[in-house]
């Protein structure tokens, strides 16, 4: 069953997200993982076969994998336990949703990067930086970090998130929050990263989300998934040169390969690029978990 956006008749919706349809029901959230897809700012037209099912159930997975290095938002991961006002739209919410505490988001996307890839590649050719991190002369493209960098971005509603300083961060945030904040996602980061490797899958950089209360940092919206990480495969791996990937940046490619102007609407997707970009998300799912997705 595809699901483009959901409308659960009696449940009090709140707002559509580029992938996730997010419902309130009073003293927490119901998230819904989509089968949208986006790139460039732009949701494509096309849906993707199982890829709701994917984030939603791979977010669950690393959530429960690092419950004790940090907390996280969830409360209901399992449909079985969602109030009975809910269990009519079993479709539609089975292993695509879940039930989270309302929380204050922290306005930045928490970027860790372990290689130079994608925007961070363009950024060091540009000007030999990455959020005004200076770098060591002469890397190649795809090259691994001596250790892994900290570069967030702006959080936008609309359009392209900007990167932002450390320091124009701490400007924000103080200094004692955008240290805590560096450290536990490069932690996360790093313990994924290694946990990757095992399953022959190079995590090269991903993005987080946090909020804050009552002084600790809580992981919230969607963790190490095929939309927030690039996932390379080990044994192809070799710097200088971009990456095979099973995340998002093969329909990146695609369409980087197309006619499509990248500011007007964008055309469907070939069905063989949905077949292929469904079969990465749900092998890299497999993969990671040692489990399959029933779609």
């Amino acid at each position: 069953m595809l699901v483009e956006k959901t409308d659960l008749k009696g449940v009090n919706f709140l707002k559509r997200g580029k992938v996730r349809d997010i419902y309130d029901l009073g003293d927490s959230l119901l998230l819904i993982s989509t089968d949208r897809i986006s790139a460039f700012d732009f949701v494509l037209p096309s849906l993707i076969p199982c890829k709701g099912k994917v984030l939603n159930s791979i977010s669950v997975f690393w959530f429960e994998k690092f419950k004790d290095d940090i907390e996280n938002h969830l409360i209901y991961s399992k449909f079985e336990d969602f109030p009975e006002e809910l269990k009519k739209y079993e479709d539609v919410l089975k292993d695509r949703a879940v039930i989270v505490r309302k929380l204050n988001p922290i306005p930045f996307e928490i970027i860790v990067r372990g290689y130079i890839s994608g925007s961070g590649w363009k950024s060091y050719k540009e000007s030999g930086q990455i959020s005004g991190i200076k770098l060591p002369e002469g890397l190649k493209e795809s090259e691994k970090f001596p250790e892994p960098i900290f570069t967030p971005t702006t959080k936008a509603e609309e359009g392209h998130d900007l990167p932002v300083t450390k320091e124009e961060m701490a400007n924000k945030l103080g200094k004692e929050l955008t240290d805590l904040l560096e450290e536990k996602a490069i932690e996360i980061y790093k313990k994924a990263a290694e946990y990757a490797l095992e399953k022959g899958i190079i995590i090269a950089d991903t993005k987080f989300e946090f909020a804050e209360e009552d002084g600790k940092l809580i992981l919230i919206d969607e963790v190490l998934t095929p939309d927030s990480s690039r996932f390379w495969p080990l044994k192809e791996y070799e710097p200088g040169r971009s990456q095979n990937s099973f995340d998002k940046q093969f329909v990146r490619n695609y369409l980087l390969s197309s006619d499509w102007d990248r500011k007007t609407t964008p055309p469907p997707l070939p069905d063989e690029i949905v077949e292929k970009t469904s079969s990465l998300y749900r092998e890299i799912y497999t993969l990671l978990t040692g489990k399959t997705i029933d779609c």
